[in-house]
């Protein structure tokens, strides 16, 4: 079980989706929302209902729809209007009508924002805060208090932001939160004003962190060192402006660092896999370099590091990348040596000597390569053929040969543009021709290699293409090459990319589909090739 004493608080639902560009359906924050208590979140914040009609209409249906195992939803609101009574304030009565067990409610705790903002004296905010608390913790709710602003507040008058503090305590709140809300703060700041604070009003303290100066989990620990009990954060620090602390690093810092299991230990293992499922509803990609789950945060690339790693992987990693759900990666290029080569092949699991000629052979093609213009950092498939071939002492075999392929490019004015690529190729002793139509060269190429050997290789059938970059190179390498051409797939199983470079942009994607298809022809086709069904009536 996780840790009960400390409060672990997701807003991605409410705060997060404030980020530009981010627009959630009910749906996708009924995923998120169900993501994230699989993870071990204690509390996820749904938004704020009668405020917002999407929010309203996701708590309605989360009533039925959501079966929580970890986590309290919660519904987040302010304060009551000054000079209505909390049970006549509509916003308010919505926070009931939500039906959530825990209520979260913003409060002003900066003198210049209750005369401009709320437009209210100091002593009317302080009763609306107290009013508000008691009229919902009465209901049987529990009650926590965001004091908006409140380390910006505390400079410019400490007592009033620490009544507020008491206020809401004394009025039933269960934890207050201190916000830095404009997101200003530094770290050693945020570990004094909390710490004051605590010492001065003995209240359970919490930390709302925003990332403006690019300190929000800084800043949160910091807070939960000087004695909060409660941090709030967003889904890949998700949020407007610059964002909101990252739960996902708090979390992991929190139970690997502080020895804090806020979630349980074998949930952490979930971490970046839930990483990626919010990132697949959300549509909003998370830095490859993202602490502990980015794709890039166990990845080595220098050949210093390699050859470190080789002998004990802690010397270049702070923990352990399992932990987390992620795993080390070893980038082969130019930067790198036979140490490189040896990791990654490992890493793929093949079997190699330290210091055997394969491995310095491989090493020699990748540096030799890579200064034509080829890259094998997103490619691993091309660098594994590329081993394989070395490791076999030559090419195997082709399962198939190109005898031809050709593209072309048809259009009138005001008339759709047609693609269409042929290939001819030799397969089992017979030639085979296809053509294949497509939004573009690569499409059509796909296509044609699809429509001729899918049906003799039934295990280039799951081949997806899924992404396609292209980079001018001219002028950038000694032999002056015109484009590297990046593809990734996915096959049903796995994501991998290959690489081309050429002078030609089309002929650089179509040494990159090949790699594709021998890729995973790697080890046969499943079965024997002479009992593969008959070839398509394109044969010639």
């Amino acid at each position: 079980m996780a840790e009960e004493s400390f409060q672990l608080y997701d807003t991605t639902l409410r705060d997060g989706t404030q980020q530009e560009g981010m627009v959630l359906t009910v749906e996708d924050k009924l995923a998120v929302a169900r993501r994230l208590d699989s993870l071990g979140v204690g509390f996820i914040e749904g938004g704020w209902p009668g405020a917002v009609p999407k929010d309203t209409e996701f708590f309605r249906r989360a009533r039925t729809e959501l079966d929580l195992q970890s986590a309290r939803l919660v519904a987040f609101g302010a304060t009551r209007r000054p000079g209505v009574p909390a049970a006549l304030d509509p916003q308010v009565r919505a926070l009931l009508e939500a039906g959530t067990p825990v209520v979260t409610l913003v409060a002003k705790s900066h003198t210049g924002h209750v005369r401009s903002a709320l437009r209210t004296t100091l002593a009317e905010n302080l009763a609306m805060i107290a009013g508000t608390v008691r009229y919902l913790v009465h209901a049987g709710r529990r009650v926590f208090v965001d004091a908006e602003h409140y380390f910006d507040g505390y400079q410019l008058n400490r007592e009033y932001a620490l009544e507020v503090v008491r206020t809401a305590a004394e009025a039933g709140a269960e934890t207050v939160v201190l916000c830095d809300t404009n997101g200003g703060s530094l770290p050693d700041e945020v570990r004094s004003v909390v710490a004051e604070t605590l010492a001065l009003t003995g209240v359970q303290l919490g930390i709302h962190a925003h990332n403006d100066t690019g300190c929000a989990v800084a800043n949160t620990m910091a807070a939960v060192d000087a004695g909060a009990v409660h941090a709030q954060g967003t889904a890949h620090g998700y949020g407007e402006r610059c964002g909101n602390a990252d739960l996902f690093t708090v979390t992991a810092n929190l139970v690997l660092k502080r020895g804090r299991e806020v979630v349980p230990l074998e949930r952490l293992r979930d971490l970046a896999a839930t990483g990626r499922a919010v990132t697949e509803v959300t549509q909003v990609p998370a830095p490859a370099a993202a602490p502990y789950i980015g794709g890039s945060a166990f990845t080595h690339k220098a050949g210093l590091h390699a050859s470190a790693l080789r002998i004990d992987p802690d010397l270049y990693q702070h923990t352990t990348p399992e932990l987390v759900g992620n795993t080390m990666r070893t980038l082969v290029s130019d930067m790198g040596g036979r140490s490189s080569v040896e990791l990654k092949a490992r890493e793929l699991g093949y079997t190699v000597e330290a210091g055997s000629d394969a491995v310095a052979r491989a090493a020699t093609r990748v540096k030799e390569l890579e200064n034509r213009g080829y890259s094998f950092e997103s490619a691993d498939a091309s660098f594994e053929l590329l081993l394989r071939e070395e490791l076999d002492g030559g090419p195997r075999p082709p399962l198939f040969e190109v005898e031809s392929w050709s593209v072309g490019v048809s259009g009138a004015q005001g008339t759709e543009v047609r693609t269409e690529a042929t290939v001819r190729l030799t397969v089992q002793g017979r030639t085979v021709t296809a053509t294949g139509h497509g939004n573009g060269p690569v499409n059509a190429l796909d296509t044609a290699l699809h429509t001729a050997l899918d049906p003799c290789f039934p295990s280039l059938a799951r081949l997806e293409l899924t992404d396609y970059r292209v980079r001018v190179l001219s002028g950038e390498t000694g032999s002056g090459a015109a484009a590297r051409v990046l593809i990734s797939y996915r096959d049903g199983r796995r994501r991998w990319g290959t690489v081309g470079v050429d002078g030609n942009t089309t002929a650089a994607s179509w040494q990159a589909l090949l790699d594709a298809v021998h890729y995973v022809l790697l080890d046969g086709p499943p079965g024997r090739v002479d009992d593969a069904p008959p070839l398509a009536a394109a044969t010639g």
